[in-house]
């Protein structure tokens, strides 16, 4: 492992504003539990063991089963997620890796899921998480070994 920066101490007003949308998420429509099935999702497709490891305990203490939290990577081929869930992690997959933008079809399904307001706040929560983990994979950000 390389000495990288530590952005939040050499530029702790960047994580306030960060921490900011954090406040703002958390007053938004979306569950905890849906919260973390985005977070866990992305941090998955960008390869941030930092934010796997930190929301795969977030959501075991929210009540989520060690059944789907193994299952996520492998979401579309189990009865484990709700109509709603599974065009979450659609719409999380596709704004991820965005070189393919958010497709018609899924923006559509989730359309038919939730309402307009909602469906901003699903983009902005996926936005959010993809900030947090390209800072911790540039940063090479580890998890605690406890």
């Amino acid at each position: 492992m390389s000495n990288r920066i530590r952005i939040k101490e050499v530029e702790p007003e960047a994580y306030k504003v960060m921490y900011a949308f954090e406040n703002y998420l958390a007053t938004t429509k979306l569950t905890p539990i849906q919260h973390e099935l985005i977070r866990i999702r992305t941090a998955q497709l960008n390869g941030c063991s930092y934010c796997i490891n930190a929301h795969t305990r977030d959501a075991r203490k929210l009540g989520e089963t060690e059944q789907r939290l193994y299952a996520l990577t492998a979401w579309r081929e189990t009865p484990f997620f709700t109509e709603e869930e599974q065009a979450i992690l659609a719409m999380t997959e596709e704004i991820t890796l965005i070189h393919n933008g958010l497709s018609d079809a899924t923006y559509e399904a989730a359309a038919r899921l939730f309402d307009p307001q909602t469906l901003a706040q699903l983009i902005m929560a996926i936005i959010a998480i993809n900030a947090w983990t390209r800072i911790g994979v540039s940063t090479r950000m580890t998890p605690p070994k406890n």
